[in-house]
Order: structure tokens, then sequence, then C-alpha cells
């Protein structure tokens, strides 16, 4: 058995987007054999068309590859592939946990970027061996030198062996995988007969199977048969079928200590299967858990409601299927006066949000509306009870709040030396503050800011690339929470409470906004044959107004010549009728208005 450990070598390939990633996964299920050459293709381990298309990795796909070394001897490599965004940096952190070593891509033309740098140093936290490897060498723009000195400068890990590569070719690629099995160490286990520790990294939901459970294997071993029990969620099954990764699921009689693979029980709920909990036996299983374990908790939310009310229970059947794989996504039943029944849906990030969006749209045909995304407000109350909002209607009533807290963020951006003053600029006016400055190297500096999540939600990460002509690059994670001057803001027309539009803002940006969604809301909603008020409000006191023109039908066309107090008579009635209509008439909002309004919301931010 300690032969085997010896010839175990689990690791990731981290990077920056677009530097490669998925490129060299390619070439190493090309080079160990893992996968046939006539099934092999682009971007193997991205399933998802918009994966492929978005150049991301959005679902993590583990392969275990057997690879014959230069020393004759033949190793266990497992490849635990992570997703590259900061939305998904709980799933990257657990990713590493079932690691001992990380690769660590660095494009050689365009160098250290933001994620770099966040996944490095997650990578660092988890005590993991990094491999630093330099890509693309083969372009022209390639500044090999330049680029090892911010590796060594900005990250401190040393560049002394240098790996350069072109994973679209594949040079340089078999030198990666002797330092894979040299640099990196094999698993660390209290051995195949201690009690069975498994951490769980990721799970998916199959229609006849049930869940299926990614798990490594980190003391123990593992069985069909076998009665397990999950300590974080207390879940219990007795398993019908384990196997590894190659890179199609392949069922295996056992999985022991440093391996990597998969479970199927008999759990049928994904939200059953937490990431990150520890696996043991029912009977003389461990009692401690594999630490790091935390509840995944979604960080932004919106409404998505049907276009037509007619396709709620198309909705409600799509959104069902999405949570299936994807446990963090939840949702929950809601209903808008303007917008019928629909639903509120909680996402880990803005990219997260999207992905869930064009999903429902692409694999289910859903034509669907999205409110305003916003985020998780913490709200104290003068008795000392303490709310956490992501609705705006759900806020209590004003006299009863103490303070209102709002989620910060701290941003990691890297940017050309000359963009400095337009994105200080543009964190500042999204009430960002500066908490540092480093330059990276004679081109390029790293901008640290504390920024509230609210501000970067809709266009941020746009301004950022069309001031620095897409040179700049952001990272951020969660800083807390800070008390804020939040103010609720709602939308009346013709005095009427539209709950839909209704939004959480900072005081001080409350009039500008207020006066973009009325001017908005002014041009998307059809004149009436009453005018129709569209007006911006805090409480009892209205800080925009936009008017929608009424229709005028003309009532002198009948009339010819006579004196003029007859004019003056038929137009007093019009008016009279046209108040009377305004009081008792109802305004009429098209689905449209509420789409253009919501986008245009958006775009004006």
């Amino acid at each position: 058995m300690a032969q085997r450990l010896d010839n175990i070598r689990n690791f990731c390939i981290i990077a920056h987007i677009d530097h490669g990633k998925t490129t060299l996964s390619d070439r190493v299920l090309e080079l160990t054999e893992a996968i046939d050459l006539r099934n092999l293709r682009e971007q193997t381990l991205d399933a998802m068309d918009l994966e492929r298309e978005r150049g991301i990795t959005i679902k993590s796909h583990p392969v275990s590859m057997a690879y014959t070394a230069k020393d004759g001897k033949t190793y266990l490599l497992n490849l635990i592939d992570t997703p590259g965004h900061v939305d998904f940096n709980y799933e990257v952190s657990r990713s590493m946990g079932a690691c001992e070593g990380a690769v660590l891509v660095v494009d050689a033309a365009q160098g250290v970027e933001a994620q770099t740098v966040a996944n490095a140093y997650l990578a660092i936290d988890n005590e993991l061996e990094i491999v630093p490897v330099l890509n693309k060498v083969d372009l022209p723009g390639a500044n090999i030198e330049d680029v090892s000195h911010q590796i060594e400068d900005v990250l401190g890990i040393s560049m002394d062996r240098p790996l350069l590569i072109s994973a679209k070719t594949g040079e340089g690629v078999p030198d990666v995988l002797e330092a894979i099995v040299a640099r990196i160490p094999p698993p660390e286990t209290a051995g195949v007969d201690a009690p069975l520790r498994a951490l769980v990294f990721d799970s998916v939901f199959d229609e006849f199977r049930g869940v299926i459970t990614y798990v490594r294997v980190v003391d123990g071993c593992i069985k069909v048969g076998d009665a397990v029990r999950f300590i974080g969620s207390g879940q219990t099954t007795q398993l019908r079928e384990v196997g590894i990764f190659s890179p199609d699921q392949k069922p295996v009689d056992v999985l022991e200590a440093g391996q990597v693979g998969y479970l199927v029980g008999a759990i049928k709920d994904p939200a059953d299967i937490k990431i990150g909990d520890t696996v043991t036996w029912v009977k003389d299983g461990a009692t401690e858990p594999l630490p790091g374990f935390k509840e995944v908790r979604p960080m932004v939310f919106s409404g998505v409601y049907p276009v037509s009310s007619d396709e709620f229970e198309k909705v409600r059947a799509g959104l069902e299927k999405l949570h299936l794989n994807d446990s963090a996504f939840t949702f929950h039943a809601e209903s808008s006066v303007a917008l019928g029944f629909g639903f509120r849906c909680g996402f880990l990030g803005l990219l997260h949000m999207e992905v869930v969006q064009e999903r429902l749209r692409r694999e289910f045909d859903l034509d669907i509306i999205n409110t305003h995304p916003s985020v998780v407000y913490r709200v104290l109350l003068k008795d000392g009870e303490v709310l956490e909002l992501d609705n705006p209607v759900q806020l209590p009533d004003v006299t009863r709040i103490e303070q209102i807290e709002e989620p910060m963020i701290k941003a990691t951006i890297i940017c050309p030396s000359e963009c400095i003053g337009d994105i200080m600029r543009i964190a500042l006016e999204r009430r960002g503050e500066v908490k540092g400055t480093e330059s990276l190297d004679t081109r390029r500096v790293i901008l640290t800011f504390i920024l509230p999540l609210n501000e970067i939600l809709i266009d941020f990460h746009d301004m950022l690339k069309s001031v620095s002509r897409g040179y700049a690059s952001m990272d951020y994670e969660p800083y807390g929470y800070q008390a804020s001057d939040i103010v609720k803001m709602d939308i009346l027309l013709n005095g009427e409470l539209v709950d839909a539009f209704s939004i959480l803002v900072h005081r001080d940006k409350a009039v500008a906004r207020g006066r973009q969604m009325c001017k908005a809301l002014s041009e998307s909603i059809p004149p009436h044959m009453f005018k129709i008020p569209v007006q911006a409000a805090i409480g009892r006191t209205i800080i925009a107004r936009e008017d929608i023109r009424a229709f005028r039908k003309d009532v002198l066309a009948k009339l010819y010549g006579g004196d003029v107090t007859r004019k003056q008579k038929v137009l007093k009635k019009q008016k009279a009728g046209k108040a009377r209509m305004k009081e008792f008439g109802q305004v009429n909002v098209p689905q449209s208005a509420f789409i253009s309004v919501l986008k245009g919301s958006s775009k004006d931010d």
C-alpha cells in the first residue's frame, strides 16, 4: 500500500481566465492517453456550450490518468479541475483541499493578472506545492524574463526552474508531467485501516442513479455495500457503486486512501450533499470531520418572472432541473402586483446569475424577465432583532430600524499605469475606498479597494474594461458588513406603488437613480387617455418625477365658426372628463415596458 501511495499525485491547474488552463488539460489527457484520440476535442473537460463560448470553467471535471515517468515507474495522476471565477471561490478552495499540489499557469504575453494572484494565494493558504508554468511562449509578444520577475515579486514563488510551454502546440508539456511527479508530494494519510474520512468536493445529479458525489479519500477505504454518513449534513446511505474518472465514470471495487473518485448511494436530493463535507462509515466511523467545511450561501438575488403568466409552471420546472446539478443556486416562489407570479433566485455572484439565466433561456426555451439584482442587507431593529433581507419589499417600517448594514468586498484590480486616475475615479464614484497601490512592473500596477458589493453589480466590470481598453482585470473577496445610509426607493405610477421597481439604494445616489428610472419608464409606457405622473419616492417624499403625456382627441373638429365661448365650453367638458378618468382609470403597464426599463436601468446605473 505504501508503494501505491508514493505513486499517487493529486493536483489541480489554476490560472486567470484565458491563460490556457483547459488547453493544458487537453494536452495532459492526450499525453497520458487517458482518452481515446478519436474522442479528444478542444476543451474536453468543458461539457457545456456556455463554457466553450465564454472560455471559462463553470462545472469542474476530475480525471484520473496513468503516467509512466522517465524513472520507469507508473504514477496515478488525479487532476481535479477547478472553476476559474471568483463566484465559485468556495468550490475552488474545496477542490484545492483535495490536492497536494497546483500547476499555476501564467500567460507569458499578458503576465500576472488579478485571478492569478487570487488563485495563487488560495493555493498557498491550502499549503499546496505550486508548480509555476509559463504558457504561450511561442507567441511573438511573450516576455519570459519580465513575467518570471512578476511571479517572484508579487507571488513570492521561485522561478529557478521555470517551465516554458505552449499548451496549444504541446511544446514543453511532457516536462510539466515530470515536474508534477518530481515536485508534488504523494498524499498523506493515517492509512487504509484507519476510520474512513473522504472529502466531498463536488456532486452532480443523474436522472437514473440519483446524486453522484465526488470525493477524495483521505483516510481508510470505501467499497460497494458500505453504509456511510455525511458528517456535516447528517445524511446516511448505503453505497451501490464506487468508481474513478478516466475521464468518464468507471466503476471499481474499492477506493483507497489517496485516491479520487465518486460514490453513488440512494440520495435523491442534491441539496443533501454539501461541498466540503466529510464522508465516513456509519459504524466505527471517524468522529472528527476534515477541516474547512462551511455552508455556501448566495450573495446576489434577483427575481425571475415569465413574460407570459401561462409559462409559470414551465419556469418552475426549468429552475428545478437546474437546481439538481447546482445546489448553490436557490429559488423560492414569490409574487409581484405588477409582474404576477415568479421566483426569487439566489446566486453566488454575478457570473453565476448570468449563467443560470442564460441556461434558462437556451436549454428550456424560456422567455423571462429578470428584476434588478440586489444583495443581502443586514437590518438591525430597535428591539435588538437582526434581519437579513434580499428583497426591498420585505423592509420593515423605518421607525423600527436602528441601522442597515450592506455587504462589502475587497477588490484587487491590475491595470496599466496610465489608467490609475480613471479607475480610481470610477471606484470613488461607487463609494469605494483606496486601500493600497503597488507596482507590478514598469507598465502595470495593483490597486486594492474596499467597495460595497451593491455598487459593482451592474456595469462596474464593463467600465473597467472600457477605460483600460480591455487591459484591466479584477478579482474580489467578501469583506464583511458595514453600516450605511441605505433607503428604500419606490416607484409610483399615477399614485400607485409598483413593487417590482422598489430598490434599496444609498441616500446620496437615490435622486440620480430615481430620475433615471422615471425617465426610462416615461419613455417605455405608452400614452393613455389621461396624463400619468411617474414618481420616485422615499417614504412620503417625492424625489423625482416624469409625466407620460395623454392622448388628446380633437373635440373641436366638428365645430366651425361660432363664438369662442362655445369652444371653451367643449374643452372644459373634455378636461373634466379626463380628470374623472384619471381618478378611476388604471395604468396598463405592458410586459415590454418592464423588460426595457429593467434593462435600461442596468445600462444607466
